[in-house]
């Protein structure tokens, strides 16, 4: 009889590894799947280390292009930006991985998917979420919410027993006192001594940006290109720098961010669960990219679209953030910002110095911006005279508000709305 078929997310992790061993000898056929996303990670090592561990094929994918054009770039429509602060590397990531690794259990056939995301995080719903919208007909083990597997590993030493016993090879036995999750996009550093919200992060902690202290004393100036909304091209013109490419501009947009020390973000976030979490972040390309985004849609984008877009931007990176990327709400909010990109065209230039983006001009042939019309010193064609009809038109509800207000308590009314509390 043929053994069931199980595709495993795989990173080559202490984690992972042992899963997919446990998979194995509880009589699954395991599929381990690898995605490239921009972590750096020697793929080949992790494709022999499934293969020790038990695996019968292994799936290693080259994704970074597809992770910036149709997650990193899509996400820029709506500036997503989680709680005011976090750009949600991992968040963009997670759906782009169970959606391959979905393809992949179609292709061969597999009854199962199955991930190493723990019972408190966020990446459990993630995985899961893009499993029930994509196939629901598939499966799902996630161990770190098994009895079994509980019962068997209550700790990384019973996780590194495992190991030992099946041979299956670790770089460590010394846990770090923090975790880490890298792609393209980001590296996060959570868990570990950043559990202490107080604790200063050394700079042993930061892996993709220099400090901004050390960071070079000269700034370098970049023109980011937009056409309706997407970047089409970077220009260095002091480097001979001219790239066109998504891939690869969004590549030298990091290597700019990483020397110049942009992109650090320390907060702390809510899961989605429920749980707060503190995070801390690097995020050097897409930080610019996104500052670069916001400014070009301030000359070519019309004010009421913008504000409408804006309203609906926090919404869009909570469903990022909790797992809603294939969902019928994301179909709606995406339909809507693909819209008010149409014709947010131009370039920006930006000025990077010590870990700060500043905007320093920006041209568009769909520019909204008419100077004489906005100069105080021309008048254009503009007639001043309107603005106190307009005032005066303004003006109606707050004289009634007033007349209200003055009611209740003629005398004290304004003094006590804003008094101070002792």
């Amino acid at each position: 009889m043929a053994k069931e078929k199980v595709v495993l997310a795989y990173s080559g992790g202490l984690d992972t590894s042992v899963i997919l061993s446990w998979l194995v000898d509880k009589g699954y056929d395991v599929i381990a799947f690898v995605g490239n996303i921009g972590q750096r990670e020697n793929f080949d090592e992790i494709r022999e280390k499934a293969l020790k561990s038990g695996a019968t094929k292994v799936y290693v994918e080259d994704l970074r292009r597809e992770f910036v054009t149709d997650f990193i770039f899509t996400a820029l429509m709506g500036n997503a930006i989680y709680e005011g602060r976090y750009l949600l590397g991992t968040s963009l990531a997670r759906p782009l991985l169970a959606k391959r690794q979905v393809e992949i259990a179609e292709k061969e056939g597999a009854q199962y998917v199955a991930h190493g995301a723990t019972g408190k995080g966020n990446d459990q719903v993630r995985f899961e979420l893009t499993y029930a919208a994509l196939n629901p007909d598939l499966k799902v083990i996630s161990p770190w919410k098994d009895p079994e597997f509980l019962s068997q590993f209550e700790g990384r030493t019973d996780l590194l027993e495992y190991a030992k016993k099946k041979g299956i090879p670790v770089k460590a036995t010394v846990e770090k006192p923090y975790s880490e999750d890298e792609n393209l996009m980001h590296i996060s550093h959570e868990a570990g001594l950043l559990e202490d919200p107080m604790y200063r992060p050394d700079e042993s902690i930061f892996s993709m940006t220099v400090s901004p202290k050390d960071a070079p004393d000269e700034e370098t100036i970049i023109e980011i290109h937009f056409k309706d909304g997407r970047p089409i091209k970077v220009v260095n013109e002091k480097e001979g720098v001219e790239i066109t490419d998504p891939l690869e501009l969004f590549i030298y947009l990091n290597e700019v961010g990483m020397k110049n020390g942009v992109g650090r973000v320390d907060m702390v976030e809510n899961r989605f669960i429920g749980i707060k979490s503190r995070g801390v972040y690097e995020t050097p390309g897409a930080t610019i990219l996104w500052i670069a985004h916001r400014d070009i849609e301030g000359i070519a984008m019309d004010k009421e679209v913008m504000h409408l877009r804006d309203m609906l931007a926090p919404k869009f990176s909570e469903l990022i953030y909790n797992g809603f990327w294939f969902s019928p709400e994301m179909d709606f909010i995406l339909a809507a910002f693909k819209k008010a990109q149409e014709k947010i065209d131009g370039r920006v230039v930006l000025s990077i110095y010590k870990g700060n983006v500043v905007p320093i001009g920006r041209e568009s042939p769909t520019s909204l911006y008419d100077r004489e019309l906005s100069s105080m010193d021309v008048e254009g064609g503009f007639n001043s005279l309107d603005s106190r009809g307009f005032i005066n038109i303004h003006s109606i509800r707050l004289k009634a508000h007033n007349l209200v207000l003055r009611k209740r308590n003629p005398y004290d009314w304004r003094k006590e709305l804003y008094r101070s509390e002792d």
